[in-house]
C-alpha cells in the first residue's frame, strides 16, 4: 500500500497494538504528529510538559501493561532531554520505544539548527538504536525495535528518523514476524542445570530466595510464589522486587540492602543457599559480595548472561526466562519444610516504636503504614527517589495484586508523577499513588497539568521537609554535619500550587489532618494532592 513514511509509522504502532503515546512535538517530528492526528480514535496522544517525563510516563505504562510503550520527541534538545528517561529504563530493564525526529538527511553532520547525534549520545543506555536513512527500511526497523525492546532482557530502543525520510513515499507492508540472526535470547533453562539448582535448594538447611525486578519483567510472580510456598523457603527482595511477594505472606522477610530491613539483611548473612531470581544484586543490595560467596552457595537465574557473576559469583548459574525456568523447576519440585529456619527469621525483627514527630509534623513511616491500610489491594504505588522512597519501600505493606514502581538502578528524581500518569493510563482500574519528596516533586510537578488535561486520576503525596533529605542526612553523618546546597527555601506553597491547577489538596501536619489526607487519597474521585509535613531531621531508617 502506497503511503508516506509518517503514515506508515502510525500503521506500525497500530500493528503493535499501541494505544497511547507520550510526547512533545517539534519541527523535526511534525510529519509524524500530523499523521497521528488521523489516528486519534486508535492512538491516544498525551502531551507531557517536558520530554524526559514522556519517557518516564512510557516507563510506568510499560511496567503495568507488560509490553513496550512509546514516547516521542523532536530533534536536538527534545531528543537529548529524553536521555535521562532512556537511561532510567535501561537500568531497570523497562521496554520502551523512543521515536525522535532528526534534521534532513543531507543536513546531518552540518551542525544545523536543532541537530544532535542522539543515537550516538544515547548509545550506552539503549538495547539498540536506529538512524533510519532509507525509507524502505521503515517497517523492518519498527518490527525489530518492538521485538528487541520486549524480548530477552527488556529495555529501551531508539528510532531516530530524519524529517525528509518521514515525508518520503513508500510501499508499506508490515512484517508478520521478526528474526534477527545475531539476537537470540535464551529463554528455556538447561535441564541439567535446572536439576542442579533444585538439588541445591532441596539439600539446603537454611535456603533463601531473593526476588528482583526480573520476576516482573517475565511475569513470573505466580511461579515464584508457588515455588516458595511448595518448598517453604523464606523470601527477600531487592528494591525492584518489592510487591512480587505480598507482605502478609508468612515467608516474606522484607527488602535487603543499604536501606533494607534488619531481618532481611540478617537472613542473607545466615542462609546457606541463596537463590537469586531476576536480581542483579548491585552495591546497594549486597555490600560485601566476596564475603558472602565464601559462606553461601549462590544460585542465580537471569535471562541476561552478563548479569550472572557480574556483582556476585554464582555456584550454579542458570540462563533463561524466569517464568519458563521456574515452571521447569515446579515440574520437578517436591514439598518441603524449613520450620525452624522460618521461625528463627521471624524472631529477628523486633517491633520498633515509631519516632515521635515534633509538633506540626507527621512521622512519614506512620503515614505510609496508614495509607497502605486504607488503599485497595491492587493499588500502584509509584515512589520517587530519596528518603520518601525508602519510607515507602520499607513501610508500605503490599497485599496480593499491589505494585511498587520506582527508579531503582538509576535513582532518577522526578520519576514518580509522570510514571504514575503512565501507570494509570495502562490500567485505569488500578488506584495509583505517586509518593514524592519536595525536592523530587519540584523536578516534575509541571506534569500535574498533563494529568489535569487528560483526566488522569492519580493521587499525589508530597513529603515536605524543605530539604534534600537524603543528601542532608549524608552530609550530617559523613561530612561532620556540614550541610550545603540541601535547603529548599523558596519552594512554593504546594497546596496553593495544586489549587492553581484546580486540584483538591490538603496538608497533613498532625494526626487529625493525616487521617483526613489519607481519607481523601483513598476515596476522592479524580486527581488530588496531599502534602505531608515531615521533620527536617527525620532519619531515613
Amino acid at each position: 500500500m502506497k503511503m508516506s513514511v509518517s503514515q506508515a509509522m502510525v500503521e506500525c504502532l497500530k500493528a503493535e497494538n499501541v494505544k497511547v503515546v507520550f510526547g512533545y512535538p517539534g519541527a523535526a517530528i511534525c510529519p509524524f504528529y500530523d499523521a497521528l492526528l488521523d489516528a486519534e480514535n486508535d492512538i491516544r496522544q498525551v502531551l507531557v510538559r517536558q520530554e524526559a517525563n514522556g519517557g518516564h510516563a512510557a516507563n510506568g505504562y510499560a511496567r503495568i501493561s507488560g509490553k513496550p510503550a512509546v514516547c516521542i520527541a523532536t530533534s536536538g534538545p527534545g531528543a537529548t532531554n529524553l536521555i535521562t528517561a532512556i537511561a532510567t529504563a535501561y537500568a531497570d530493564s523497562v521496554p520502551i520505544v523512543c521515536i525522535t525526529g532528526q534534521v534532513n538527511t543531507d543536513q546531518i553532520g552540518s551542525d544545523v539548527f536543532q541537530e544532535a547525534d542522539i543515537t550516538g549520545a544515547a548509545e550506552p543506555f539503549v538495547k539498540h538504536s536506529y538512524l533510519l536513512k532509507e525509507p524502505d527500511d521503515l517497517a523492518r526497523v519498527f518490527k525489530e525495535a518492538f521485538y528487541i525492546a520486549g524480548t530477552g532482557r527488556p529495555g529501551p530502543v531508539l528510532i531516530d528518523i530524519p524529517m525528509d525520510v518521514q515525508k518520503a513515499e513508500i510501499d508499506f507492508e508490515y512484517p508478520d514476524k521478526c528474526e534477527i540472526r545475531s539476537y537470540k535470547p535464551t529463554t528455556k533453562g538447561n535441564y541439567l542445570q535446572v536439576k542442579r539448582v533444585l538439588g541445591a535448594l532441596e539439600t539446603a538447611e537454611k535456603p533463601l530466595i531473593c526476588i528482583g525486578g526480573g520476576v516482573f519483567a517475565s511475569n513470573a510472580q505466580e511461579e515464584i510464589t508457588r515455588l516458595a510456598e511448595l518448598m517453604q523457603i523464606p523470601v527477600i527482595t531487592t528494591m525492584m522486587g518489592i510487591s512480587v511477594f505480598p507482605n502478609d505472606n508468612p515467608l516474606f522477610c522484607g527488602m535487603i540492602g543499604t536501606h533494607g530491613i534488619k531481618r532481611a539483611n540478617k537472613a542473607v548473612n545466615e542462609c546457606d543457599v541463596l537463590f537469586l531470581v531476576g536480581a542483579r544484586v548491585g552495591d546497594r543490595a549486597v555490600k560485601t559480595p566476596l564475603a558472602l560467596e565464601k559462606t553461601t552457595k549462590i544460585l542465580h537465574i537471569d535471562i541476561d548472561p552478563a548479569e550472572i557473576g557480574k556483582n556476585i559469583g554464582a555456584d550454579y548459574p542458570l540462563v533463561g526466562d524466569a517464568k519458563i525456568v521456574l515452571g521447569q523447576m515446579l515440574e520437578l519440585a517436591k514439598p518441603m519444610k524449613h520450620d525452624d529456619w522460618i521461625e528463627h527469621l521471624k524472631g529477628l525483627e523486633g517491633a520498633k516504636a515509631p519516632i515521635e514527630a515534633p509538633a506540626g509534623t507527621v512521622n512519614p513511616k506512620v503515614f505510609i503504614d496508614r495509607l497502605a491500610a486504607k488503599m485497595p489491594d491492587n493499588t500502584n504505588i509509584v515512589a520517587d527517589v530519596g528518603q520518601n522512597q525508602i519510607w515507602t519501600c520499607n513501610g508500605y505493606k503490599f497485599r496480593k495484586g499491589g505494585r511498587l514502581l520506582t527508579s531503582g538502578g538509576m535513582g532518577t528524581m522526578g520519576y514518580s508523577v509522570p510514571a504514575a500518569i503512565g501507570a494509570k493510563l495502562a490500567d485505569e482500574s488500578r488506584p495509583t499513588v505517586a509518593v514524592c519528596g519536595d525536592g523530587a516533586f519540584q523536578m516534575s510537578f509541571m506534569e500535574l497539568a498533563t494529568a489535569v488535561q487528560f483526566g488522569v486520576d492519580i493521587k499525589v503525596v508530597v513529603m515536605t521537609n524543605n530539604r534534600l533529605g537524603m543528601v542532608r542526612e549524608l552530609q550530617t553523618n559523613g561530612y561532620h554535619d556540614r550541610q550545603t546546597n540541601v535547603f529548599l527555601d523558596g519552594s512554593p506553597d504546594f497546596i496553593k500550587l495544586a489549587e492553581a491547577y484546580g486540584i483538591p489538596a490538603v496538608r497533613a501536619c498532625d494526626d487529625g489532618s493525616m487521617d483526613k489526607a489519607i481519607d481523601m487519597l483513598a476515596n476522592h474521585k479524580g486527581i488530588c494532592l496531599a502534602e505531608v509535613v515531615v521533620d527536617k531531621d527525620m532519619p531515613t531508617l
